[in-house]
């Protein structure tokens, strides 16, 4: 799931409430921990899940003890992870290339230096119970449950279109959760994750009819979702930023290969979170059978590395926002001319 700023954000059940208010607890770069390691801080970017696991599989497998790291898992900022890591009261945080083009558009000086996600995971659902929606088109004149960004009006408007829709509809916030919203009847369609909500539903219900983006017009991937720190960071301490994310990487690659075991894992990790170990672990299997990280044979013979920062389907994606006016500076000023995305993301300091 994607931060607040982004429409897709937060659907999953209680993560705002679950997550808001607790804060890094401020620069960690110069302080050691009493065993001589170097304190770090990774700040989670909702409530803890399988798109975090790779970092919570790194800790439990002593991976980042191993380079010399004493890391610190926190709840995200009221004020957003990528605004932590911008001002440096994280060292790390979970997001996308999508958030930090967003956001280096608007003054801020960030970096993904790890990709796990290759390939959208977003759908646009209606509660199957409503029959009234079949397909994209049938959104025409509904209300759309939002987080209030420009970026989900133009995906959901171009998915509409491309069915042969107008791209007209009415929109409402979401309250506690995008589910409730659309039960509650205050809303006909929202945006949800496979990999997440997709597996909630499909496990527990309510039961919905979801259409995805390459379907529907929609280019490029949306969900480049991995790990970002600050260019001061890279700057002032590389050999942080090269120890934390191989460590991180390792993670990622063994729940790839070893899912059951990561789910366990990150249940484990994370107690606060409630998570249901039957849940994450077919979480998980969704990732691996959908292929989310890359193809397990390219990985596997060594002609993909997982974490890879792609630079191409994310910029087609940035090309749509932009030709959508979905891109505005500091000022709310559009801004017409799509991010590069090798400004904002490097595969540096991966290991190969």
């Amino acid at each position: 799931m994607k931060h607040s700023l982004v429409a897709k954000a937060i659907a999953l059940v209680g993560a705002i409430a679950m997550t808001i208010g607790v804060a890094a607890c401020g620069q960690s770069n110069d302080s050691s921990s009493a065993n001589g390691l170097k304190k770090v801080t990774f700040m989670l970017s909702w409530a803890p899940d399988t798109n975090h696991i790779g970092v919570y599989v790194a800790k439990n497998k002593g991976w980042f003890k191993d380079q010399g790291l004493d890391v610190d898992i926190v709840a995200v900022a009221q004020a957003g992870a990528e605004q932590a890591v911008n001002n440096g009261n994280a060292d790390f945080a979970l997001s996308n290339l999508t958030n930090v083009g967003m956001y280096n558009l608007k003054g801020a000086h960030l970096k993904q230096v790890l990709q796990v996600q290759q390939k959208p995971s977003a759908i646009w659902c209606a509660l199957a119970s409503n029959t009234a929606v079949k397909s994209p088109k049938d959104l025409d004149g509904k209300t759309f449950a939002t987080f209030g960004s420009n970026e989900s009006d133009a995906v959901v408007r171009r998915m509409i279109q491309t069915d042969g829709g107008k791209g007209e509809f009415d929109k409402v916030t979401v309250g506690t959760s995008t589910f409730k919203t659309l039960e509650s009847g205050k809303a006909d369609f929202g945006g949800f994750y496979a990999t997440w909500e997709g597996v909630q539903a499909d496990m527990y219900g309510p039961k919905l009819n979801c259409f995805t983006e390459p379907d529907y017009g929609v280019p490029g991937n949306a969900d480049a979702i991995g790990v970002i720190t600050s260019d001061k960071t890279i700057k002032e301490n590389p050999d942080l930023v090269k120890k934390f994310t191989q460590a991180t990487q390792k993670g990622y690659e063994y729940a790839y290969s070893h899912p059951d075991d990561a789910a366990d894992i990150l249940v484990k990790e994370a107690p606060e979170a409630n998570l249901e170990k039957k849940f994450v672990r077919k979480s998980m299997q969704t990732i691996v059978d959908g292929q989310y990280w890359g193809d397990p044979a390219k990985i596997k013979d060594g002609s993909f590395v997982l974490g890879t920062n792609d630079f191409v389907e994310p910029q087609k994606y940035f090309d749509f926002l932009a030709q959508e006016d979905a891109y505005t500076d500091s000022h709310d000023k559009v801004i017409h001319e799509a991010p590069n995305t090798k400004d904002f993301a490097t595969n540096e300091f991966l290991g190969k």
